[in-house]
């Protein structure tokens, strides 16, 4: 029914009598709700206030966490706590090895070189009574061994014009501060001399072997010569200066030189160890850290050969330079420690690297020793480790020759009895070192490498084509992996093989030294490019690299 006022719709409610009116109702519903969150408010307020001193202190002792939540942070932090405490071990197993390597590269000039050097001479001298039945006079090992022997004699008497003694005066005036400045100058002139002395030697040795179809005029040795005779007097000099001023720190009254010296080595740890390292990088740095340690042992020889002079070869004074000598040692191994751990941590390397390091030492000592290997086993520990030892035993030479006096037939016979001596610790040391090379290539799996190198197919030509064309129009043997057999043909090639001739290992070696081939389209090419790369020695990662830093 219609309301009162003319519409269907209801009628708003209407309070009751003694009823609030509805508005008066959301008044007290609101006022309702504002007190209990004012209630709650305080509650909240009264808890908070509840927290006290002791309270925080509680719960800062109860506190938990769980470090499984991050395993993976803390299993990496752990790896590295341990590489650090391996690195010592590693490092000196590599440096131990690296140290005998020099050792043999160093005795070789004393032992065998001398000895080479005679059988060459005779082969030149009796070639006339068997009749030149080869291209060559002689073979290009004998010819090095020549020019070595020269080079040696040569700066042996150019040396005697220097005079140790007043080098030593002329030093010893200076001031320390100046001595500190000499001394770290000529360490930085070391490893220039060292970087760019073995280049001028390589350039003489093949500028005198290599083959006479791209030989140049004979006289063009010449200057290589006089230029390989002036580099490895002036590098002996400079080496006669730092022994001379390793002495003078020897021999100071207060000792403060050498503490600035030996303080010099902790030097490098701050240029060296906050610097991005790769793995081949750090093969570069070992193996610069094996030739300085080496080096500073023969240093240290020299002092104390000049200091047992000055005191007539009188035992106790040994002993007085005793703990000095153990001090610098033991300075080098320590910033080698602290080095080599610090870097490895920065750059996340693991302390394995240092086994595939001596793996690559190990496999150059391998590799030197087969039927066609491309160089001397002495240059190629020169190449690898910027050690050179032509300097370092002319100095020697003239040290000891000038420190000790031989007179009467009893010295005479003392002489050859300690040449006999060093030769049998040279074949001692050479045949250990070949046993434990040999053990290394083949726990890192490198055995490969020698015996069945990779023959990689030429681009564009599937492998299996290249195969059947050498069968088919060359006529070469090939064995079950359908390589060529080169290896089993002798060193030298005959003048109806001159394609291989061209393409010799010393040619790859020297001319192309990062192992980069062109590629090849004719099939008479292809010939000369598989045979190269059959007596070429695959070399390892870490020979391409290991004579510069990327």
């Amino acid at each position: 029914p219609k309301t009162l006022w003319g519409s269907s719709e209801p009628r708003p409610p209407t309070a009751g009598p003694g009823q609030p009116s509805p508005p008066q109702q959301q008044q007290q519903r609101t006022e309702t709700l504002g007190f209990y969150e004012s209630d709650r408010g305080r509650k909240k307020k009264r808890g908070l206030s509840d927290l006290s001193l002791l309270r925080f202190i509680s719960a800062e002792l109860t506190r938990g966490y769980f470090l499984e939540h991050n395993e993976a942070k803390y299993t990496e932090r752990r790896e590295r706590v341990y590489t650090c405490m391996r690195i010592p071990k590693e490092l000196e197993k590599l440096m131990f090895f690296g140290i005998f390597l020099c050792l043999d590269a160093f005795l070789y000039v004393f032992t065998l070189l001398p000895l080479r050097v005679f059988l060459a001479m005779f082969r030149f001298i009796t070639l006339p009574c068997y009749g030149l039945r080869d291209r060559r006079l002689l073979q290009p090992a004998q010819v090095c061994d020549i020019l070595k022997g020269v080079i040696l004699v040569i700066c042996y008497f150019m040396m005697h014009y220097v005079d140790y003694s007043m080098m030593y005066h002329l030093i010893r005036g200076q001031s320390v501060i100046k001595l500190y400045i000499i001394y770290n100058m000529l360490e930085v002139a070391d490893r220039l001399f060292s970087s760019f002395g073995q280049d001028i030697l390589d350039a003489l040795y093949w500028t005198a072997t290599e083959p006479k179809e791209r030989k140049r005029a004979h006289i063009g040795v010449i200057p290589h010569f006089f230029m390989a005779v002036l580099y490895v007097f002036l590098h002996a000099i400079l080496i006669m200066v730092q022994a001379t001023t390793l002495n003078v720190a020897f021999n100071s009254h207060n000792k403060s030189l050498l503490t600035i010296m030996m303080s010099n080595n902790f030097v490098e740890i701050k240029g060296s160890v906050f610097k991005k390292f790769e793995k081949n990088n750090l093969f570069q740095m070992s193996n610069s850290d094996i030739k300085e340690r080496f080096t500073n042992y023969v240093l240290l020889l020299i002092v104390c050969l000049r200091n047992m002079e000055q005191f007539s070869w009188n035992p106790d004074h040994l002993w007085v330079l005793f703990p000095d000598v153990c001090m610098v040692v033991a300075s080098e191994i320590a910033v080698d420690i602290v080095k080599h751990a610090f870097i490895t941590k920065f750059n996340d390397i693991t302390a394995d690297v240092y086994s595939e390091y001596r793996a690559s030492l190990a496999f150059d000592l391998v590799s030197s020793r087969q039927k066609n290997a491309y160089t001397d086993y002495s240059d190629s520990v020169s190449r690898r480790m910027g050690f050179i030892p032509l300097p370092l035993a002319v100095l020697l030479i003239r040290v000891v020759t000038s420190s000790i006096k031989v007179q009467g037939v009893l010295a005479y016979v003392c002489v050859v009895l300690f040449y006999c001596g060093l030769i049998s610790l040279k074949v001692l040391n050479s045949i250990v070192l070949l046993g434990k090379s040999c053990q290394y290539v083949k726990e890192a799996k490198m055995e490969e490498k020698l015996f069945n190198p990779v023959v990689t197919a030429t681009p564009g030509k599937p492998a299996g084509k290249q195969q059947s064309v050498f069968k088919s129009t060359q006529g070469i043997s090939t064995d079950e992996n359908g390589s060529t057999s080169v290896t089993n043909q002798p060193v030298h090639q005959k003048e109806n093989t001159p394609s291989l001739l061209v393409t010799s290992n010393s040619d790859q070696f020297l001319t192309t030294p990062d192992g980069e081939e062109k590629d090849i389209s004719q099939d008479s090419s292809e010939l000369k490019h598989r045979s190269s790369k059959k007596d070429l020695l695959e070399i390892d990662r870490f020979t391409i690299c290991g004579n510069r830093i990327d």
